[in-house]
């Protein structure tokens, strides 16, 4: 009977030590997921600076750019195409399509930013007025601010992303529903040239 329960004890206590070992494995891929998600918000708090810099960017170029009225609307339409797809992001950073979603309208945003600097160079005067180059020195240092949130995003995406498919906590991840992150990257290669800003 001292065996039995020997046996036993040892069996039990194999079990709480598993038990333990898969709550670590659960609790460390929270935290993780959970850094990831704190990392979005932050790239967050930058873009809803951006989006907010575009309509008064937009509405100083206005009085100057009244012939080119196509290139404004397609930056405000873009700029509100990112802004919604970041709230979705927003809601769930884990969403895969979600975050592919806000990358591809974020590349149309920088796009139609690209052409109204360029089109915004044509006007000696617009390049000269002071609104106009403090809200595109704004748009410059959120853009960095942008970039750094973007890579420590991606740091924290690919920790989590490592952590979870390791072997054994992929099979837990699976079991306790942890899906893959998904980067913040650029997907077109002409989308890597940053956009223009300076008026010089």
């Amino acid at each position: 009977m001292s065996t039995a329960i020997i046996v036993l004890g040892v069996l039990a206590l194999i079990v709480v030590v598993l038990a333990l070992w898969v709550v670590g494995i659960y609790n460390s891929l929270v935290a993780l997921r959970n850094r990831f998600k704190n990392a979005f918000a932050q790239i967050d708090v930058q873009l809803k600076r951006r989006y907010d810099l575009i309509p008064n960017l937009v509405e100083t170029a206005k009085g100057y750019l009244k012939h080119e009225r196509e290139t404004l609307e397609a930056v405000i339409k873009a700029r509100n195409i990112a802004a919604s797809a970041a709230e979705a992001v927003a809601a769930n950073p884990a969403n895969g399509a979600a975050v592919k979603n806000l990358m591809g309208a974020e590349a149309g945003l920088t796009g139609a930013l690209s052409r109204l600097m360029v089109v915004s160079e044509q006007y000696p005067d617009l390049k000269a007025n002071q609104n106009m180059m403090q809200l595109t020195e704004e748009l410059t240092s959120t853009e960095n601010k942008v970039a750094f949130a973007r890579q420590a995003f991606n740091d924290s995406v690919m920790t989590y992303n490592t952590t979870r498919e390791v072997f054994p906590n992929v099979i837990f991840a699976g079991m306790f529903g942890f899906q893959p992150a998904e980067l913040f990257k650029i997907e077109d290669p002409t989308e890597r040239n940053a956009p223009q800003v300076k008026f010089n």
